[in-house]
């Protein structure tokens, strides 16, 4: 599709007194909060031995609200005259926004470690990490994580540059890198807890590093699926150089990711390590 070819399509608004997009009205949001409440209550039923079948038929309700609802928005995108610039504007500010509340969302999970390392109580014998606390080396599967998640980051910049410049196979090369690092990591972390010397009810210190490594690594399997559907939708021919909105999120949602396990690794992995004297 040419450049003139798409500005023609996009130009396309419909017959509105303002530039804005109202959405038609939707079943999912409703559906959705129903999932997540009967997935709730079915993990409180799980955690007390009573059976985990609703757990599982929640988990599966909130899966299918989320596609279908993801699939209007992406039939959406496609629909000419609708992402205007103001409306594009407005879901960047919103995609800014939300990233801003998953700072905030992290920055809890540091006040509690830092609190706890900073000033060490009785508790922890005094010191941080705490005493009978074998910590894991940073230098080992962290470090090794950490370098997928940089190069991660290369790969799917080098993505969006490639769609920039309208080269529709560099970019699927790179989206489709970073989506094999991005899976990469989450088995290597999946390999790290499997090897950890402690468990989450071990103390403030197991607490708190299983919290944020733990959310970390939810972000990048969430983050994953993100590209993924990216992929899928440049495969298909949904972007463009000028309005790929979608892959755009993705891709600031994966830098975040990124920039959330650098404090990680220094601070918890780095920061907080005790090798043991021989």
């Amino acid at each position: 599709m040419t450049r003139e070819m798409e500005e023609q399509i996009y130009s396309q608004a419909p017959a509105h007194k303002h530039p804005f997009h109202l959405v038609d009205p939707s079943p999912w949001p409703i559906v959705t909060s129903g999932s997540v409440l009967v997935m709730a209550i079915g993990g409180v039923l799980l955690m007390h031995g009573k059976g985990h079948i609703p757990f599982y038929i929640g988990l599966a309700m909130v899966l299918a609200s989320a596609y279908f609802w993801w699939r209007d928005v992406v039939r959406e995108s496609k629909t000419p005259g609708i992402y205007t610039p103001e409306v594009e504007h407005g879901l960047r500010a919103g995609m800014v926004l939300f990233i801003t509340s998953e700072v905030m969302f992290f920055v809890a999970f540091f006040w509690a470690y830092f609190h706890a390392a900073l000033f060490p109580v009785d508790a922890t014998g005094g010191v941080w990490p705490p005493k009978g606390i074998k910590t894991f080396d940073p230098f080992h599967l962290p470090y090794f994580n950490t370098l997928l998640l940089l190069l991660s980051g290369t790969t799917v910049t080098w993505a969006h540059h490639a769609l920039l410049e309208g080269n529709r196979k560099e970019m699927l090369q790179g989206l489709g890198i970073t989506i094999f690092l991005g899976v990469s990591f989450s088995i290597v972390q999946a390999i790290e807890y499997s090897h950890a010397a402690f468990a989450l009810k071990d103390g403030i210190y197991p607490s708190t590093f299983f919290l944020a490594t733990g959310f970390h690594g939810l972000h990048v399997i969430i983050g994953t699926i993100f590209l993924a559907v990216c992929w899928v939708r440049a495969w298909r021919g949904d972007f463009t150089q000028k309005h790929h909105i979608g892959f755009e999120a993705a891709a600031w949602y994966w830098h975040f990711v990124d920039v959330v396990w650098l404090f990680l690794f220094v601070s918890i992995y780095w920061w907080g390590y005790r090798p043991i004297l021989h």
